[in-house]
């Protein structure tokens, strides 16, 4: 195998293999997204949790949940300690894996993905911080996001 060949079969290394490849997981992304949405929303229905919302904050090449709070009958109230079964995929694998998780992972997780999706690199340089808002009887998530951006101005004079 010469150096031409190995660059062609990493698709870390080859653009038009990684193009292939993302195209593959958005693909596959939103393909299961509709089935993670309606598990996180029957499950919500059915405790009576009326919204969720979700804050994350990202900066320094690090980025985290920081709080998810359900309210019902307009106060906060405790997410059901249930656990659903949401899939996931994985970037360059053609899988879709399942898995039961806590209800509060399985939200987080959506985030995540989310985030990742739209924003990806939220989290890097001065990152990004926001929030998530799941309406239960719409069943309609709205990412709220704002991006941190350092500028620095140069001016120049002679006289």
């Amino acid at each position: 195998m010469t150096d031409h060949d190995a660059l062609k079969s990493d698709p870390f290394l080859d653009p038009s293999s990684w193009l292939a490849h993302d195209n593959a997981f958005e693909k596959l992304s939103e393909l299961i997204r509709p089935a993670n949405k309606t598990a996180v929303f029957d499950v919500l229905a059915q405790a009576g949790i009326s919204s969720v919302e979700v804050t994350f904050d990202g900066y320094g090449d690090s980025g985290q949940i920081e709080e998810v709070t359900a309210i019902a009958d307009d106060k906060e109230v405790e997410l059901p300690a249930v656990g659903i079964e949401i899939a996931r995929v994985q970037w360059c694998s053609s899988d879709i894996m399942q898995a039961t998780r806590p209800l509060t992972q399985a939200i987080e997780q959506i985030a995540y993905d989310f985030l990742s999706e739209s924003h990806g690199g939220w989290e890097n340089n001065e990152g990004a911080y926001g929030d998530f808002y799941f309406d239960v009887a719409q069943r309609m998530i709205t990412l709220n996001y704002n991006e941190r951006i350092e500028s620095s101005e140069y001016t120049k004079h002679v006289f």
